[in-house]
């Protein structure tokens, strides 16, 4: 919808992710007298290519994913191939700990604050109650994970919620394209902004055609930057005019990039009863799937200087044979089919399942004709409860008679200032520098050993390593692959000497524009930031609302 666009618009949102989709959605619908212009790079004639992409440069593409396979062009973004997974920060998350140190540069009163807009977040992704604690749900309250489990130094309570998922492009662009104040401008990408007077207002946005390269200018009273992790990072290393009434460019833009270290380097064997074992997903009596993780108490972590981690049950590698699955086995064929698995699983979360190898395919054959006809029953009925219903299966875990499960970590990284996003010496390539550290790598080693103890302590279970304890260290470095969680490079903090914007994401030395986005988020957490990024987004879209009141 292209209409009315030589006038002054109320606010200019830069990115159709779930953050662009939710600040428009959430403050159109607050002040329904004033208007919104959203500006999206990918248009009608969108294809798999782009320029975007192809002008970002990854020095390790050991541990980080292809641009192609981090983020998504057209109306819904990332959320084109986002798998649903909706999770919470933590306190721990907001705590300045030695190795995270003065890189921690929000607080508590902050995540407090978020608070109030988890609700309203739950809404727009549609993935259930705002409760992210089992013991917040009564019929799920107090029950364990498996036989004898204590909750103390380790929980079993925290919960990941699932959206349908969500694809927010498709599920709100009708609602988009209805809403009178809101106009919908596809195909543009925004290039410039003016330099802000002396009052600190930016006035106009400079945005580009696409396919004929047209120069296009805006003007609006705020404007919203919610491209994502990394175009948000290039426009402003692109436009550093931005931050002319300041004393210097915030030294912090485009450093401390993180992402999240995962894998699998161990099994949990539980020693009680399998039937009582929760493996899989629980349903909430809204329908929605919720499930439980490993997680590792505030005071635990901040006590002994380690990162945020998240450890779930999970199936033993799809890729190896040796798991005798006749249904899992069948699962990988398909995943390594070139056309049929491309169309099964975005290319992040299908490298998951083959870890790119095509292997022992004899041995995958003979596993699923052991197997019938559950290898065909099995794999038929999870296709038809992921595929084809509304509120999709989110995942396929399969049940252990011998209550023993793979054990996924996703762990926190450090706000490490190599890490960072660069341009290139056409001030158009994005050059992406990204890499593990030891203290990363550590911590996913030592809480892995808590974990273990914990669960011999209580009698529960125990690990069994997949390595050697010398090895560790080196298949973690090998196994960890991300760039798809993207934050740190824009981040929150109460002075421009810290940080890009301050807590209520305005950009400094500006006084209305405006970062929507995960890049802000000074720490990663052991959660993907999706959902959070959304609890932003109708906090942004709020605050807006509030300086309209004021002005």
């Amino acid at each position: 919808m292209e209409t009315n666009l030589d006038k002054i618009f109320d606010v200019c949102i830069v990115g159709t992710g779930p953050a662009g989709i939710v600040t428009a959605l959430e403050y159109s619908q607050l002040n329904p007298d004033k208007t919104v212009l959203l500006i999206e790079y990918g248009g009608p004639k969108q294809t798999v290519k782009n320029d975007l992409d192809d002008s970002i440069e990854i020095e390790n593409r050991v541990n980080h994913h292809d641009p192609y396979e981090c983020t998504n062009k057209g109306l819904g973004g990332s959320s084109l191939t986002w798998g649903g997974r909706c999770v919470m920060y933590d306190e721990v998350d907001f705590i300045k700990r030695p190795s995270v140190d003065a890189s921690c540069t929000w607080d508590l009163d902050l995540f407090n604050e978020t608070k109030q807009y988890v609700k309203k977040t739950t809404e727009y992704f549609e993935c259930g109650d705002p409760a992210f604690n089992l013991d917040e749900i009564p019929a799920f309250k107090g029950t364990k994970i498996a036989d004898n489990f204590q909750e103390g130094v380790v929980t079993d309570s925290a919960i990941e919620r699932w959206s349908m998922p969500t694809r927010f492009g498709e599920r709100y662009e009708s609602e988009i394209i209805k809403r009178p104040n809101v106009t919908l401008l596809c195909g543009y990408e925004a290039r410039g902004f003016s330099a802000p007077d002396e009052n600190g207002v930016v006035s106009t946005i400079e945005v580009r055609n696409v396919e004929s390269k047209e120069l296009l200018s805006f003007t609006a009273k705020s404007f919203v930057l919610a491209a994502g992790t990394q175009e948000v990072t290039r426009i402003l290393l692109r436009n550093k005019q931005l931050f002319s009434k300041l004393d210097e460019t915030p030294p912090t833009l485009g450093k401390y990039y993180q992402s999240h270290l995962s894998g699998k380097i161990a099994s949990v064997k539980f020693k009680g009863n399998p039937k009582k074992t929760d493996y899989g997903f629980l349903r909430n009596a809204d329908g929605t799937y919720i499930r439980r993780r490993f997680q590792f108490a505030s005071k635990y972590l901040v006590d002994n200087d380690l990162l945020n981690t998240a450890i779930w049950l999970d199936n033993p590698l799809y890729f190896d044979p040796k798991h005798k699955s006749g249904a899992m086995s069948l699962m990988y064929l398909t995943m390594i089919t070139p056309i049929l698995g491309k169309k099964l699983a975005p290319p992040a979360i299908a490298y998951s399942i083959t870890k790119g190898e095509v292997k022992d395919v004899g041995k995958h054959i003979w596993n699923v004709i052991k197997g019938l006809p559950s290898s065909i029953i099995t794999p038929a009925t999870i296709f038809y409860k992921r595929y084809l219903l509304t509120r999709k299966l989110p995942g396929i875990f399969l049940f252990s008679s011998q209550n023993k499960y793979a054990l996924h970590f996703h762990s926190e990284q450090i706000p490490f200032e190599a890490n960072r996003m660069e341009l290139g010496p056409d001030h158009e390539k994005l050059i992406i520098h990204y890499d593990l550290t030891d203290t990363d790598v550590n911590s996913v080693i030592k809480l892995h050993d808590t974990l273990d103890k914990w669960l011999r302590e209580s009698n529960c279970g125990e690990l069994e390593y997949w390595f050697k304890k010398d090895e560790l260290a080196d298949a973690i470095r090998k196994i960890s692959k991300d760039g798809i969680h993207q934050s740190g490079t824009t981040r929150i903090a109460d002075s421009p000497k810290d940080g890009v914007v301050d807590r209520n994401l305005r950009l400094w030395g500006t006084k209305n524009v405006f970062v929507c986005s995960s890049s802000v988020f000074p720490t990663s957490s052991q959660a993907n930031p999706t959902f959070y990024l959304g609890v932003f987004a109708v906090r942004l879209a709020n605050y807006l609302s509030k300086l309209n009141e004021n002005s």
